[in-house]
């Protein structure tokens, strides 16, 4: 099995590496156990709903417990080639209470809209199509960073010259931060869509620029209520191999802290690959960071003083996922081998190993609150299986599936907040593998709906793990990649030709890029062959392509070498199986071009790509041809 590379990486140092077996701890200490009452939040008409489980941490639920996310409607996406969401039906950002869903629509002329994070006082950012095509980018649609107040909707709009942008992150005083493109062309761009990206902070109808840290692209995660912004960025024009296989960031890549005007490098150490992933109230940093040679990451602390190693149990890898405002941080950490990975618990200059369940090699914490309850996943070996689990008080991890109603619609899956109050949101399953956003609220003396659940006790699930097909249907559903989420990913994929690039999923199964470069394979009846081209105009060369992995859907951007000097277009073809020759024309482009974006959502399905110059007589030859199997 690979290791995974989860949300991205982290780092700590001097902290000793004690693991603690929470068993042990446990027959110290048995506490009544918590039932909870589930809301199962729907969809808006259509199969799936879903919160936001990006690269860094996002607080999808405040201490009101109030829930933000996005829901599919019963309408197709209109926009297949580059669809919202997997399954392609058009998605609207939400904001639940109660059990009651609301609707928070979308900018004029938009389809599909998405929330990312809501704040204690109701204030929700993410993102929002305008009904605008990108003029930059055929075919793809525009969105941009919203702010949805008290439910009406705020266009934040872009940096100068850029066509799309997203909020990430909002405080009380309604700072928010995200990313923007600005129109400069960029082949290493954050985004993947061929442009700058940067790092903004909006206030007051305001965005600012934040700069970078010596590269040319940038992006904000996190804000916290001081104002403090924690983000990426490039820090020179060197490639990062690792940063570009793991985290689909192109080059060496570090963790800023932006304050008072100024930003900051957090440090690293010695690689060239740093990740931040939270960001507290006391300007305390987690997330991973590569160490010298980028064999090994580790998960690390930044309090502005030191940039610590917080230790593995043993093992090369692990990452810091959440951190409270007490310093304690969750995530996950290796034993030797890296082929077990536990949940971590780093607390007062100790690791403690949180467990797994029921055998799972694998399980990952994505969430603490004030009181030190702990939510995440455990996960089987193939990673088709996800259990959303709570730790709290040194007992062992427990299966949520067990501590709410035994007739419950959902299969729990994946937490992502956990509120001061207990309440969890996260991603479950229903009977048909499809994603339902949750909400578990825990049981009150009083709470008719919670009989069930106190019955359930530590005893089975309260129902199968739903049967997904991975062959139609990602194992997706149960999380959404931990890179981003909706159209604009903090990373693009690139990956070298003849290399194989496995990006895991939070949720279930990895999407598995293969690329190979071959020669022209002669084409059937629906084109010309290489024979009739006169070669008048020289064929393009050096068809390669980069990859933007969205929430379970991937967008290809062709590259090509233009060798032509007068050509009038060029003609790009595309078949669908691994030796497949039947090619189409896929798309005819403007003359001078060497992109083109493509679009897809089905994971296991190989295509075929090569293009040809069209000039004043004839066709050139054929480009290499490139093979893609996802």
């Amino acid at each position: 099995m690979k290791s995974p590379k989860l949300t991205c990486l982290v780092a700590l140092v001097s902290f000793a590496v004690l693991p603690i077996q929470s068993q042990v701890l446990a027959q110290e200490q048995e506490k009544p156990q918590i039932h909870y009452r589930l809301i199962d939040i729907g969809t808006l008409g259509g199969p799936a709903s879903y919160v936001n489980i990006p690269d860094a941490y996002a607080q999808v639920l405040n201490n009101r417990g109030m829930v933000a996310g996005s829901a599919d409607t019963s309408t197709p996406d209109p926009y297949q080639s580059f669809c919202f969401n997997e399954d392609c039906f058009v998605s609207h950002a939400f904001e639940s209470h109660s059990g009651i869903m609301r609707d928070l629509g979308v900018l004029p002329g938009g389809a599909s809209s998405g929330a990312n994070w809501i704040t204690t006082n109701g204030l929700i950012i993410g993102e929002s199509q305008n009904g605008t095509t990108d003029p930059l980018i055929p075919g793809f649609p525009e969105f941009h960073a919203v702010l949805w107040n008290h439910g009406n909707i705020v266009d934040l709009g872009t940096l100068e010259g850029g066509n799309e942008s997203i909020a990430n992150s909002v405080n009380r005083r309604g700072q928010i931060v995200g990313g923007s493109l600005n129109g400069i062309s960029d082949p290493f761009s954050i985004s993947g869509l061929g442009y700058q990206t940067r790092a903004f902070v909006w206030q007051k109808g305001v965005m600012q620029d934040l700069g970078t840290l010596g590269g040319p692209d940038a992006i904000a995660n996190l804000v916290n209520e001081s104002g403090q912004i924690v983000g990426e960025s490039y820090t020179n024009s060197t490639p990062s191999s690792y940063c570009a296989e793991n985290l689909g960031l192109s080059l060496t890549t570090g963790a800023f802290l932006w304050q008072n005007g100024k930003m900051v490098n957090l440090g690293s150490f010695g690689g060239t690959c740093t990740y931040a992933v939270d960001l507290n109230n006391r300007g305390q940093v987690v997330g991973t960071s590569t160490l010298a040679g980028d064999l090994a990451h580790h998960p690390f602390l930044s309090d502005r003083t030191a940039f610590t190693d917080l230790g593995t149990f043993g093992g090369t890898e692990g990452s810091a996922n959440a951190i409270n405002d007490a310093g304690e941080a969750v995530g996950w950490a290796a034993y030797p081998g890296d082929e077990v990975l536990h949940a971590s618990l780093w607390k007062n200059g100790r690791i403690t190993d949180l467990g797994t369940m029921d055998g799972d090699p694998l399980s990952f914490a994505f969430t603490i609150n004030a009181k030190g309850q702990v939510a995440g996943s455990s996960v089987n070996s193939d990673f088709t299986q996800f259990r959303a689990f709570l730790w709290q008080d040194g007992a062992p991890m427990i299966d949520l599936n067990t501590l709410i109603p035994g007739n419950s619609a959902l299969y729990l899956t994946v937490p992502e907040t956990i509120n001061e109050r207990g309440e969890i949101a996260g991603i479950g399953l229903d009977p048909n593998g499809n994603q339902h956003a949750f909400l578990l609220v825990p049981c009150q003396g009083s709470d008719t709906n919670c009989n069930d659940a106190a019955l359930q006790g530590s005893g089975n699930p309260v129902s199968p793990f739903p049967s997904v097909d991975p062959s139609s249907h990602r194992p997706q559903g149960i999380f959404r990649l931990r890179r981003g989420f909706g159209p604009f990913l903090r990373a693009p994929q690139s990956v070298p030709l003849g290399k194989t690039a496995s990006d895991t999923l939070v949720g279930g199964g990895t999407a598995n890029l293969s690329l190979s470069e071959t020669a022209s394979t002669a084409p059937q009846s629906n084109t010309l062959t290489n024979a009739q081209a006169n070669g008048r105009e020289p064929a393009p060369t050096n068809l390669h392509c980069t990859i933007l992995i969205r929430s379970g859907f991937d967008v290809i951007t062709l590259h090509w070498t233009d060798n032509s000097s007068d050509e009038d277009s060029y003609r790009v073809e595309r078949c669908t199986g691994s030796g497949c020759t039947n090619f189409s024309q896929l798309a005819v482009t403007a003359p001078n071009a060497t992109t083109l974006v493509d679009g897809f959502g089905i994971s296991h399905i190989t295509h075929r790509y090569r293009v040809r110059a069209h000039g004043p007589s004839d066709y050139s030859s054929y480009s290499n041809t490139l093979t893609v199997t996802f």
